[in-house]
């Protein structure tokens, strides 16, 4: 319900994926001061170098250093989460040894006692990637509220922040995992893999390929939690090399960030400026689309060259498993789901896509959905909320620091010319979301179109270097981690998603 009360009351000043310029007004003019304070009311001197520019914010206002000091512990922390695994591991493993040598000092014939460590869960807590952005909100909201005052404090997470894209996640993982939409998906996506005989690499250049461009219509978010959860299946299960695996997610990543931009409605980054560039479809299309699946193919297609050993290696092993059993690799649950059915969850995702500004309507949608899910259990799978609500935590958490980066990234990119505006936005990316970095641009007076198409480019080429540069990253990773026994490297990711981002960049400035 704070969501919903916090949705209903955004202003057309608030960017509607939750990064802002200015706090809500006061009511009456000067007698509060707007948090965070609008960029305008800084002072501009003429001639001024970037550093200054920063000194002069931090000193019109310190908490501009702050939060932005906050902000980047946060996602050095992100670098650490195997290490707070391992720690919870080895803590939970002594905690056993512990109730065993109890077990085996009381000599009763009683199992184990069913006690957790609450250190090992706390730990485990600290090592989950979709939570650091959360904890480390807290830690943002005690020291502005420390310092500008509890009420300053609550109004800015209750009233300027915008949890539109966070809600909007959960609600569309949720229904695009369930059972009926995994099959459809699943049937329309092998129609394509049987050209290449069903196999795996079939699978794969069909699921990295077709998926993130069927992103530009059901949206991002919605075409990866498809495409990790049947990469899971068709190729995650068979142990694919680390190398490979991490360039495979990498690849994903790249491949969604751009794959949304053939039209202005379904990446994050491009709804920023869609309207007030008036960009619209024939724009996206003539000046990003085409590109960005030249981009696609041409970097899955190199992948697939690399590995390509490796993919007749899956396929051998695939033939193996399906040769000792009578089912494919982890198959989804056999039994056919009526398509009028599939044709009703259908209906719910393009209500949620068609209402995605809403919070209300599509999660007022998907309380129908509960309902409807519930009187058709026997052709539905375990609702699954875990990952969806972790990955909503996850960008819950990054809106609220990202709403007060503006300081230090706006003059950053109007200091920015066309080649190196590209290569500032697609650095920017990769330490906050990319759709935070097109909205900043649209604050800059004076954008030319080659401007305003380079920071676009960039943003959307970098949205796959890190889990934090492209909103349904988050996703992605909560869905394949468990192939990860060590939990995601972030430099493995940023390695994997290098080779398909210079491929992108080069198509998107050259071609």
């Amino acid at each position: 319900m704070v969501l919903l009360r916090a949705a209903a009351k955004r202003s057309l000043g608030v960017v509607t994926f939750g990064l802002v310029t200015g706090g809500a007004l006061s009511a009456s003019s000067g007698a509060v001061q707007e948090f965070p304070r609008p960029l305008a009311t800084y002072p501009v001197h003429e001639g001024q170098g970037l550093i200054d520019v920063w000194s002069n914010r931090i000193e019109a206002e310190p908490f501009n250093l702050v939060a932005t000091a906050i902000f980047f512990l946060a996602i050095l922390h992100t670098f650490f989460t195997p290490k707070f695994r391992h720690w919870a591991h080895a803590v939970e493993e002594a905690h056993g040894a512990r109730l065993k040598e109890r077990h085996d000092a009381l000599n009763t014939e009683d199992g184990l006692p069913e006690e957790v460590s609450f250190k090992g869960q706390i730990l485990h807590f600290f090592g989950e990637v979709e939570a650091v952005f959360g904890i480390w909100a807290v830690v943002l909201m005690g020291a502005l509220a420390w310092k500008e005052g509890r009420k300053v404090a609550l109004d800015y997470v209750g009233q300027t922040v915008n949890f539109t894209e966070a809600t909007f996640v959960v609600v569309i993982m949720a229904l695009a995992s369930t059972r009926p939409i995994l099959r459809f998906a699943e049937g329309g996506l092998r129609s394509l893999a049987a050209i290449g005989r069903g196999s795996v690499a079939a699978w794969w250049l069909v699921l990295l390929i077709v998926t993130p461009v069927l992103g530009s219509l059901i949206t991002e978010p919605a075409a990866m939690t498809i495409g990790a959860l049947l990469l899971g299946r068709r190729f995650y299960a068979l142990s694919p090399s680390p190398r490979f695996g991490y360039a495979t997610l990498g690849l994903l990543f790249v491949n969604i960030s751009i794959g949304g931009t053939l039209t202005h409605f379904a990446a994050p980054p491009v709804l920023m400026v869609a309207t007030p560039w008036n960009w619209d479809l024939a724009y996206m299309l003539t000046h990003f689309g085409w590109k960005a699946f030249i981009a696609i193919v041409a970097s899955t297609g190199l992948y697939a060259l690399i590995f390509r050993n490796e993919l007749g290696q899956l396929e051998t092993a695939r033939r193996l498993v399906a040769a000792n059993s009578s089912a494919e690799v982890a198959p989804v649950n056999d039994r056919p789901v009526p398509f009028w059915i599939t044709a009703v969850q259908l209906g719910f995702i393009v209500w949620t896509v068609a209402v995605a500004h809403y919070p209300p309507l599509f999660i007022g949608g998907f309380f129908f959905f509960l309902v409807f899910s519930r009187a058709t259990a026997h052709h539905q799978s375990r609702l699954e909320l875990r990952s969806p609500l972790l990955v909503g935590f996850f960008l819950a958490g990054l809106v609220v620091h990202g709403g007060l980066q503006g300081w230090w990234i706006e003059p950053l990119l109007s200091r920015l010319r066309e080649w190196p505006l590209f290569f500032g936005a697609t650095v920017l990316t990769a330490f906050n979301d990319n759709a935070a970095v097109t909205y900043l641009a649209t604050l800059v007076p004076d954008f030319t179109d080659a401007l305003k198409y380079a920071v676009v480019a960039g943003a959307v080429t970098g949205g796959g270097l890190t889990v934090i540069a492209n909103a349904p990253n988050p996703a992605g990773q909560a869905l394949l981690q468990r192939f990860f026994p060590q939990g995601v490297s972030p430099l493995g990711l940023f390695l994997g998603a290098l080779p398909p981002t210079i491929i992108t960049g080069i198509c998107y400035m050259v071609m």
